[in-house]
């Protein structure tokens, strides 16, 4: 029996007693696309299931002409999704640029000065103001269909930031015109990773979707995830990070800013974690850790991705980094 074969045998051996799956999504074309693929891969691994996919909006799909930053709301596109999936394999997670049509083959260095970036994330232009104090840098908001038609049919912007996998994700490869590495800006906790949210109790869908998992990519995000949570940060406040898996050890780095980026703090630790093999038998009691189930991954791994997040969060705040993120608050919520 092939690989593939032994994948299917096991999954059909978890296959749910319903045979109808209701799988719910935003309405935006990247929300699809994505919400598609991982159907796609469901239906491949238990062709006795059928899917409904069904499209919503959620508070941020409802709320256009106000900065995230602004809003409040820590779960802006899922609170009122159903179901999501636990971590499955992750997408280049750095930022991208897109230029408007007259600044293609430009650079954000080589932009004329006071040009207009925009981006809806404090995040990013928190670590560009920093770099590129040249260059203005303002909230854009909208769906990746609207923030291009608003850079290509407008005058206002000079370019506008987006995740590199979205862009990748929507088929607009071609848009790059410059991929922020995180020695620029570092990126967003989770970016680039799927993930389907699934009710705790569901427990047949827990195991119906468990066999996505990438046990890297996993372990990466609970270490983000931990990292932020412990920190208390939100999109309110400029936080950022960048994880890489190397020998067994997973390396963190972590950063605050001020708003305008004159004032930051980073610091990396690392901690030795083996990646487990996908698959391993027998489901973990209480499995969830920040808000991701891996009921087929070693708990050990998953504490140790956990403890490194807590503890690179406590080294900053012991450094002041609570400081940083209070004023950075209390200046936005000024604004």
């Amino acid at each position: 029996m092939s690989s593939n074969d032994n994948t299917t045998a096991a999954a059909e051996e978890n296959i749910p007693k319903m045979r109808v799956i209701r799988v719910g999504t935003r309405k935006s074309q990247l929300a699809r696309i994505q919400t598609d693929s991982v159907v796609a891969t469901l239906k491949a691994l238990y062709p006795g299931l059928q899917f409904d996919i069904i499209a919503m909006s959620t508070t941020g799909d409802k709320i256009l002409d106000t900065a995230l930053s602004k809003i409040g709301e820590k779960s802006l596109f899922t609170k009122e999704l159903e179901y999501a999936l636990e971590k499955n394999e992750r997408e280049n997670p750095c930022d991208a640029v897109v230029f408007h049509p007259r600044f293609v083959g430009k650079t954000l260095e080589t932009l004329p000065e006071k040009s207009v970036v925009g981006t809806s994330s404090l995040r990013r232009a928190a670590q560009l103001q920093r770099k590129f104090p040249h260059l203005e840098f303002k909230s854009i908001r909208g769906n990746l269909n609207t923030r291009l038609r608003k850079l290509d049919e407008q005058q206002e912007f000079s370019a506008i930031i987006l995740a590199a996998a979205g862009l990748k994700r929507m088929g607009w490869q071609n848009r790059v015109g410059q991929i922020l590495h995180p020695e620029e800006c570092m990126y967003a906790v989770g970016q680039g990773a799927l993930g389907v949210e699934v009710r705790a109790k569901d427990q047949d869908i827990l195991d119906l979707v468990g066999i996505l998992h990438d046990p890297e990519t996993l372990l990466c995000c609970i270490a983000e995830r931990a990292f932020l949570r412990h920190l208390e940060g939100g999109c309110s406040v400029p936080v950022a990070v960048h994880t890489a898996m190397k020998d067994g050890q997973l390396y963190l780095t972590g950063g605050v800013w001020s708003l305008d980026g004159s004032d930051s703090m980073q610091e990396t630790m690392q901690a030795s974690i083996g990646v487990p093999a996908q698959h391993e038998d027998g489901p973990e009691d209480d499995p969830q850790l920040v808000g991701i189930t891996a009921q087929n991954i070693p708990r050990v791994a998953q504490l140790a991705a956990e403890n490194l997040g807590i503890s690179l969060a406590n080294l900053l705040l012991n450094k002041g980094a609570k400081n940083i993120l209070d004023v950075a608050r209390q200046l936005n919520d000024a604004h």
